[in-house]
């Protein structure tokens, strides 16, 4: 530590040393006798030997208090929130940054934790909706069941997977997007078709009016369009579906139960049910926030209206090619 603290010094030394020099060609001008030449030359030593060692013993036992704070603490980058603030120039400025860094540093932490939570939450949720398709499967089973009530139920069970999984895709979307041009109703018929046994089951309506091309990725927007299908058939049976297409913007709506105008705002909120939600006991609240932070991540402008009684709508604006 010492080689090191000297050559930190060695800027100051130098102007020392050349001050040195020059005081003693100074005092050799003025012909002050060779005794007190060498008595201030000895002074003027002992003067910079200790202002060194005193500099070197505060700056070592400064270092030593920081990194016994350091081992202190179980999260180490708590420590520029905690350490005590430096007197000398250079050191406030690197002071501030480590603030900087550890402020960041527990930001990100606690969205980590909180992003932790959340999902050990979800899956909690999702284990316990799992069980009830798992549950009527073994039941149709049991009585020679009915096929189609079968595919149903199998139907339940990938849309469940097919959620959990798009939902941990949250945290990497930005890196596996794919877009490439399509055609909308392409991928309308599409989520139409895969989700035909619940729309069955549900005595559905489903009609596709219009086209247009969209650039897209068309696995998340595949997830969008299956989500909002699949709550029209839980919350909305016997209800119709239409889905129209002008221009750059698609019009999803279905004539179906509503949803109360205070709740509108809250729906996209992660684990929000609402009043339909909570009726119905099997509700994640995880469906619509999924699909609204793949819109933003689509840079698709997500709408929603609605009148309790007469229709729920969802608007859906692409960006123009």
């Amino acid at each position: 530590m010492m080689k090191v603290f000297l050559l930190d010094k060695l800027i100051p030394l130098g102007f020392l040393g050349i001050t040195f020099i020059f005081m003693l060609i100074f005092l050799v001008i003025l012909n002050v006798p060779a005794m007190t030449i060498w008595t201030v030359a000895f002074i003027f030593i002992m003067l910079i030997i200790t202002w060194l060692m005193t500099t070197y013993i505060v700056s070592k036992r400064k270092l030593e208090n920081i990194k016994w704070i350091v081992t202190q603490l179980e999260q180490p980058y708590l420590a520029g929130e905690i350490l005590p603030t430096p007197n000398s120039y250079l050191e406030h400025q690197y002071f501030d940054i480590l603030r900087i860094i550890s402020k960041d540093a527990i930001e990100r932490v606690e969205q980590a934790d909180r992003n932790a939570q959340a999902y050990k939450e979800f899956v909690e949720q999702w284990i316990h909706e799992l069980k009830t398709p798992m549950t009527a499967m073994g039941l149709i089973l049991a009585n020679e069941g009915d096929t189609r009530k079968l595919r149903k139920e199998l139907k339940r069970l990938d849309n469940l997977t097919d959620q959990i999984l798009h939902f941990a895709r949250l945290q990497s979307i930005e890196k596996d997007k794919q877009f490439e041009q399509i055609a909308l109703a392409t991928i309308l018929n599409q989520s139409v078709k895969n989700q035909m046994d619940i729309l069955i089951a549900a005595r559905m309506q489903v009609v596709i009016d219009g086209d247009t091309t969209i650039y897209t990725d068309q696995k998340a927007l595949q997830f969008i369009m299956n989500q909002l299908l699949i709550n029209s058939a839980k919350y909305c049976p016997e209800s119709k579906v239409l889905m129209t297409i002008r221009d750059n913007v698609l019009i999803y709506e279905d004539n179906g139960i509503g949803i109360l105008k205070h709740e509108l705002p809250r729906i996209f909120e992660k684990g929000y049910t609402g009043t339909n939600g909570r009726k119905l006991g099997t509700s994640t609240g995880m469906g619509l926030y999924i699909v609204a932070n793949m819109c933003k991540e689509l840079n698709i402008q997500l709408n929603v209206e609605s009148k309790v009684g007469q229709f729920t709508r969802f608007i859906l604006t692409f960006p123009q090619i």
